[in-house]
């Protein structure tokens, strides 16, 4: 019975991480994707790659290495960037909202985020969920 529980656990654990980011070696990142992202980014640099709902996510800028992050599909499309911005220039409706549904629940990073539309929209870290917000501030997914 013991072993049986452990296996489980040690299961959920590996099946909760795949869920997540997965950092990856720059030699795993496909050559059209990192062709894409040098013309569309030419002057990053110390970039860091993950891989990310099955696309791939370049990291680069700023002290944590994650200032700007922009994501490309497994065929190089872009799909949109996020640049970290400071929390206090979140739309002033993004922290009543927070406080009025997930209680307690308090900004680690924000960002504004454009997508290959050239929508804008902004994101707000809580708690290892990203809440997607509109331009002005109204609620759209939990990503």
């Amino acid at each position: 019975m013991r072993k049986l529980l452990l296996s489980s656990l040690l299961f959920a654990v590996t099946m909760a991480g795949k869920a997540v980011a997965q950092n990856l070696k720059e030699k795993e990142v496909p050559a059209a994707v990192k062709t894409a992202f040098s013309m569309k980014y030419p002057h990053a640099a110390k970039v860091s790659w993950e891989k990310e709902k099955g696309n791939f996510e370049a990291n680069w800028g700023g002290k944590s290495g994650e200032d700007s992050s922009v994501a490309f599909t497994p065929s190089a499309n872009f799909v949109e960037i996020v640049v970290a911005i400071p929390v206090s220039q979140l739309p002033a409706d993004v922290s009543p909202y927070i406080s009025k549904h997930y209680h307690g629940a308090k900004i680690v990073e924000a960002g504004k985020v454009t997508d290959a539309a050239g929508r804008h929209m902004y994101e707000a870290e809580i708690k290892g969920k990203d809440l997607i917000f509109d331009e002005k501030g109204a609620f759209i997914k939990e990503d």
